[in-house]
């Protein structure tokens, strides 16, 4: 028990002092993840799959726990596959089912927290087939981006959301990339409330206006009106998704980025993916999760503890207690120029840790004894072979490449573990024949 309140110490003390170092920084990064939450969470809100209200108070309480918690600016961010589901259902997918979808999963995440499931899952998915993960991940934002928020801007029309604004959000980016304390995704969240904001006037919206949190109980429906489960299948299509990229990855992209910062167990994130789902769905808010995309866009727009995340956290807490409903006017009018091009960022960011999987990753380090006169037990890492370094390039590469053919990180996993145990057999059929060679060439010297 002693422990944890001596962890809880070291963590803040990280957090108070990153803050104090780059205050502007931890508030740019806080922003980084705003490409995956603001798209999702507005397209629910707005066909009434979720409350807006309840999704702010309870997702800034969890950002401000899991700071508080984890001292990395790990995020909190929508479901990606029951949003997508919710969004193309439609009126097939009334609040009742998402809250449903949410909970399932993290039932399941819960149960194989407590087995210790998750655990032997780290154990036997291979280093290659983790950053596979990783860097499909990072190139489905990048194509998302692409396809559904920049391609369809034109370039003069609308005025406040453009072909044009998009260059500029651009080409600050690529400018300011070495400059690590430039708070980019600040700045340019700043531009664009200020065009939402003029957006929402000029079109006779209505502003935010004060609105104190009501909140309401959702009962789940677990069977459809047609004696359908709508809710399991959301689930079952988000669980692969959910303990692939929101537990394994992420806790492997913490340990790649925050090497100083204690990495969270799988355990602990996937209990706590269980409990944040447990517990707020029941009041209409939006099933969620931690993700490596968000991690890796919070640390590329500056974050480097849980003081950012805390920050957020307070942010979208006050803004959910007082302005709550009355917000969907404004962020539907976030402009999708800037947001496409962080959302681009970010999945760079994500893509990037592949170029590790043959220098630096963790399967690499060995413990070897110390040729110190102390003695003891360090640390060295193993360069591969040349025939190691393509067999593990090409189980990265199959797993991306089935998460970006069929859109479905189970499908990339299954075609990376395939490609893994191909080579695993490939291997132990060489030996066994070596064997046999070297036990017939003594045959005949044993002989009398």
């Amino acid at each position: 028990m002693a422990s944890w309140p001596a962890h809880l110490r070291r963590v803040n003390a990280h957090n108070v002092s990153t803050f104090r170092r780059a205050p502007l920084a931890e508030i740019s990064g806080s922003l980084g993840d705003l490409g995956t939450l603001l798209p999702l969470m507005i397209a629910l809100a707005v066909q009434g799959s979720v409350h807006l209200g309840s999704t702010l108070v309870f997702s800034g309480a969890f950002n401000i726990i899991t700071g508080f918690v984890y001292g990395i600016p790990l995020p909190v961010q929508p479901m990606k596959a029951i949003a997508s589901a919710a969004i193309s259902g439609g009126e097939n997918a009334p609040i009742e089912a998402v809250v449903a979808a949410g909970q399932w999963v993290g039932a399941a995440v819960l149960v194989m927290s407590v087995t210790g499931l998750l655990r032997w899952a780290v154990s036997v998915v291979p280093i290659p087939v983790v950053k596979g993960i990783q860097l499909g991940a990072g190139l489905s934002l990048i194509i998302g981006a692409g396809t559904s928020l920049l391609q369809p801007l034109h370039c003069f029309h609308p005025v406040l959301d453009n072909g044009i604004w998009a260059l500029f959000a651009f080409l600050a980016l690529v400018t300011t990339q070495r400059l690590p304390r430039f708070p980019y995704a600040f700045t340019f969240f700043v531009l664009a409330i200020v065009l939402a904001m003029i957006a929402v006037l000029t079109s006779h919206h209505s502003l935010p206006s004060f609105h104190v949190w009501n909140p309401q109980f959702i009962l789940p429906r677990w069977i459809g009106q047609h004696g359908d489960a709508p809710a399991l299948w959301m689930a079952v299509g988000q669980l692969p998704l959910t303990t692939l990229n929101s537990i394994i990855a992420v806790t492997a992209l913490a340990a790649d980025l925050l090497p100083g910062v204690p990495t969270p167990s799988v355990t602990s994130v996937g209990t706590s993916v269980a409990l944040m789902n447990l517990t707020a769905t029941w009041f209409g808010a939006m099933p969620v999760c931690h993700g490596a995309g968000g991690l890796a866009a919070q640390y590329r727009f500056g974050a480097r503890s849980g003081a950012s995340i805390i920050f957020l956290g307070i942010v979208k807490l006050v803004l959910g207690l007082v302005f709550g409903e009355t917000l969907i006017d404004l962020l539907r009018s976030y402009p999708k120029s800037i947001l496409g091009i962080m959302v681009l960022a970010a999945g760079l960011e994500l893509a990037k840790v592949g170029h590790s999987l043959n220098k630096g990753a963790p399967d690499l380090w060995e413990n070897a004894a110390s040729e110190t006169f102390s003695g003891g037990i360090t640390r060295i890492h193993r360069d591969p072979s040349d025939e190691e370094r393509q067999e593990r390039w090409t189980v990265m590469l199959m797993t991306t490449a089935g998460i970006l053919a069929f859109r479905n990180d189970a499908i990339g996993f299954a075609a990376g573990m395939l490609c893994h145990w191909a080579h695993r057999a490939s291997e132990w059929l060489i030996k066994k024949q070596r064997n046999r060679l070297v036990r017939e060439e003594r045959a005949p010297l044993l002989s009398p």
